[in-house]
This record gives C-alpha cells, structure tokens and sequence, in this order.
C-alpha cells in the first residue's frame, strides 16, 4: 500500500525529531515552523521545508502538528485547516491542550470531512529522538488504526484510550500535574540534603534503589541538576502553562485542587526571576537562590 504523504506543523524541540523519525521511516513529510532554522535543519535531514502553514495543509494526506498551545492549535485546526483541509485528510495533534479545545477543533474539522486524533506524548526531547516517546491517543479507532503506522515510529508506548478525542489529553494534564509535584519536590528535597551535607551524587544512587525513586528525579539530576546546566527540554513556562489547563480541567468539573495554586505560585515566581524559558528542573537553582538570599 502506498505511504500518506505526511505534513507537520511545528518544528520545535518536540516536534523536530518526531517528524525526522517519519522521514526516516520512509514518509514524503512536508514541515513549516515559524523559526526559519528549524525549518532548515528539517530541511537539512531530508523533510521538505515549506514557506507557510498553507503549503503543508495542501500538501499533506495526515497532518500532525506539536504547537505550543491552546491559542495556537485554534488557530491552525480551527481556522486554517477547517477552511483550507480537504475532506478526507487525517489530523494528529501532538500539542498538549485541554480536551475542550480538542473537542472544539474536532467539531469544526468533522465539519470538513477531516478525522482528527487528540494525542499528546510524554517523554521529552530524548525520548523523541529515539521514537521511544509515550503516545496517548483520543478519537475514533479507525482513525487511531490509520494512524498507528506513524504512531509506532514516533513512540515506543501508543495509547488508544477511547473515542473521546480529548482522552489523550486528559491523561497528559494528569501527567504533568504530577512532573509539576515531583520537580518542585526535587528541588525542595535537595536543597534540604544539600544543607544537611549530604552528597548528592551518593543520594541519588541510594533513592534509586528506595521508595524516593521517580523518573522525574532521575531526568532532572542526571540531565540537568549535577551538571548546573538547564537548556530547555521542557521549560518552566509550558509546565505553567499546562498546570493552568490541569486547573481549569478541574474546574470545569467543579473540583478544587488547593496544591495547584500553590505549584502554580511557585513556579510563577522562578519565571518572574528569569527562569522561565530554562528547563523546570531549574527551579532547583531557583530554590538555591531564595535559599542563599535569606541566609545572606
């Protein structure tokens, strides 16, 4: 059977690996992203850079996209693709979002006779490269069934949850409802261990073998913490961005989660201190920093 030919909106640190992994695994993928160097270095491993949003639209029989948010998945499933997509076109959003605004953009894509997947990945930029990312997949079976080919070479762990095409993204707010915990956790905890003289190399190596253990600690001591560095993976500012939509998931359930706010606060005040566009383990230096303040 012949291959879709495959365009991907967004070219970011999530998005740039999970579309070369298409293009290796033997798909024509056209890609655009509004940052004209991720646009040539897809071009450089084989993608077919284009000049617009319009042009991969166009071009493509699945369209997959990992944008920042909700403003931006409006914007290009809402009014670009329900206007310019072609009755038949496949939709794989990979953005984390809120289930209404999955909802919302399914609604006007059905409209046009363009099926569409909320699934939204977890793993980090790592796990993109390899294709071991974790796939959490909303909508109907025989759109996740048409999807999975492409769906196995971006992950390692897909996901059908349901029918709902906002299933993904519940699990994914959940998700990083927790990463917002245990990174604030970490920081705090070694921070602490720190001040009691503790080597935190040696901590690190006994908490893996004990209850402490977490990916989260492992992935921000190893990738970032021991080595003081924080280029982004995830940054803190789309960590606040998706306890936000964790929020006001519960709230539209008429929950009140009170720990929101408090994460919330806190990582709202890293980003006010210059850390927001660093990875969210660099609260960790945030915390070093109120830390050395009140001790000074």
């Amino acid at each position: 059977m012949e291959k879709p030919v495959v365009g991907f909106l967004g070219l970011g640190k999530m998005g740039l690996p999970m579309s070369l992994n298409l293009v290796r695994g033997g798909y024509e993928v056209y890609g655009y992203d509004v940052v004209q160097r991720s646009r040539d270095a897809f071009a450089q491993e084989g993608g077919k850079a284009c000049e617009s949003a319009l042009d991969v639209v166009r071009a493509a029989d699945v369209l997959c996209a990992s944008l920042p948010g909700p403003a931006e998945v409006t914007q290009v499933f809402g009014e670009l693709v329900s206007q310019e997509g072609r009755a038949g076109q496949l939709v794989i959003d990979f953005s984390t979002v809120s289930p209404q605004v999955n909802h919302r953009v399914a609604e006007a894509l059905a409209n046009r006779g363009i099926d569409y997947l909320g699934a939204p990945v977890s793993g980090g930029v790592e796990r993109a490269v390899d294709g071991s990312l974790t796939v959490m997949v909303g909508g109907a079976k025989a759109a996740f069934d048409r999807a999975k080919p492409l769906l196995d070479l971006i992950g390692q762990n897909v996901f059908h949850i349901s029918e709902d095409v906002g299933a993904g993204s519940v699990v994914k707010l959940v998700n990083n409802y927790f990463i917002g915990y245990y990174t604030l956790a970490v920081a705090e905890a070694l921070t602490l261990a720190g001040e009691m003289g503790m080597d935190l190399e040696q901590l690190f190596s006994i908490l893996s073998v004990s209850y402490g253990q977490s990916r989260i600690y492992e992935r921000n001591w190893k990738l970032f913490i021991s080595k003081d560095f924080y280029e982004p993976g995830f940054t803190t500012r789309l960590l606040i961005k998706d306890l936000h939509l964790a929020k006001d998931m519960a709230a539209a359930k008429g929950l009140d989660l009170p720990m929101t706010d408090v994460l919330i606060g806190m990582y709202e005040k890293a980003a006010a201190r210059g850390y927001a566009d660093l990875d969210m383990a660099a609260v960790y230096r945030y915390i070093q920093e109120v830390k050395n303040e009140r001790q000074a």
